[in-house]
């Protein structure tokens, strides 16, 4: 994965030589993605689908609020499905996923996802979808991802929004992190969702602004108290902001002796684990790292590393099942 330029996220970065030599390019990006939603003729599932995706390159929480949407539709009785790209996986043809099925196959997220219910690893997401409807007995699916696959109808999209970086320098790529303007990603959405840093974090009244009267969510990351508190640890994470990982850690509890880092979505090897070891040796710690990193390292390897689990929470749950109730 690529390292972000720093002008990505420079307030005047849209006037960065290196953005003004790729305003072409990102100009052509940003009209082929938008002609292609304009044009296109979404498929319509058997069941609603609900689409959580973000409009910049990278992370932002999409899984993490799949999950905790999937949880909240089941204490409504409902029985949610997970449809996923599969980054980073192998796969290539619609798949039910199953325990036989490795991170390295399905990517690491749908190994997250299936922890709370079916999942499908499908590119071609009409073809996921029919294939949830068909072979499971799902009465939802959620779309980790997708926002700007133009292919399947949503019923309901949440827009998530990193409260800290907002739209970096409000450029399409190359030329800045989005993948397409804002204004027309948030007219396709149904729900804003700003994931902040922490609880007590605030969002930027501009970027309030920019939800233009549609529901507003703030969500983040919460992890459990660890016990007893203070417990040493080397952390590693191969994650696109590693220092969100690290300052969750600490907030948990944990003494953080180091920390390295890995490209995103990192294929963990024998090699690495034997130069964490011997980190973790040299501070007296133990290793910790993200649930999604877990799932990458080596299968005889993973008993040795403890992970931080963490759980989406925002801030109106009942505007949120509201949303979600609507949809039956």
């Amino acid at each position: 994965m690529m390292t972000p330029p720093k002008f990505w996220q420079e307030p005047d970065g849209a006037r960065h030589p290196a953005a003004r030599l790729l305003w072409p390019v990102a100009a052509l990006y940003g009209f082929i993605g938008a002609r292609k939603i304009s044009a296109a003729t979404p498929y319509r599932a058997a069941g609603p689908v609900i689409c959580v995706g973000n409009v910049s390159m990278g992370g932002v929480g999409k899984t993490p609020f799949s999950l905790m949407l999937a949880e909240t539709l089941q204490d409504l009785n409902r029985q949610p499905a997970f449809l996923t790209r599969g980054f980073g996986g192998s796969l290539r043809q619609p798949t039910m996923l199953g325990t036989q099925h490795t991170a390295a196959q399905s990517g690491d997220e749908a190994q997250l996802l299936r922890q709370q219910g079916p999942v499908v690893v499908a590119a071609d997401r009409p073809a996921g979808a029919r294939l949830i409807f068909a072979q499971t007995s799902a009465d939802s699916l959620i779309m980790d991802d997708g926002f700007q696959n133009p292919s399947l109808h949503k019923d309901l999209s949440f827009l998530l929004i990193d409260a800290e970086t907002g739209f970096g320098n409000g450029q399409v790529f190359p030329a800045g992190p989005l993948r397409e303007k804002p204004a027309a990603a948030l007219r396709r959405a149904q729900a804003v969702v700003f994931v902040l840093p922490d609880q007590s974090a605030s969002v930027p009244d501009a970027l309030v602004r920019r939800a233009a009267g549609k529901p507003v969510l703030r969500a983040w990351l919460e992890a459990a108290p660890v016990h007893p508190p203070g417990r040493r640890v080397v952390a590693f994470c191969g994650i696109g902001r590693p220092e969100k990982f690290y300052r969750t850690a600490r907030s948990a509890g944990y003494d953080l002796a180091a920390t390295r880092d890995f490209p995103d979505h990192h294929a963990f090897t024998q090699a690495d684990l034997t130069a964490l070891r011997a980190l973790a040796g040299q501070h007296q710690a133990t290793l910790l790292t993200t649930q999604k990193d877990h799932v990458r390292l080596p299968t005889d390897l993973q008993a040795e590393v403890e992970t931080l689990p963490v759980r989406m929470q925002v801030d109106k749950q009942a505007t949120l099942t509201s949303l979600l109730e609507d949809l039956f």
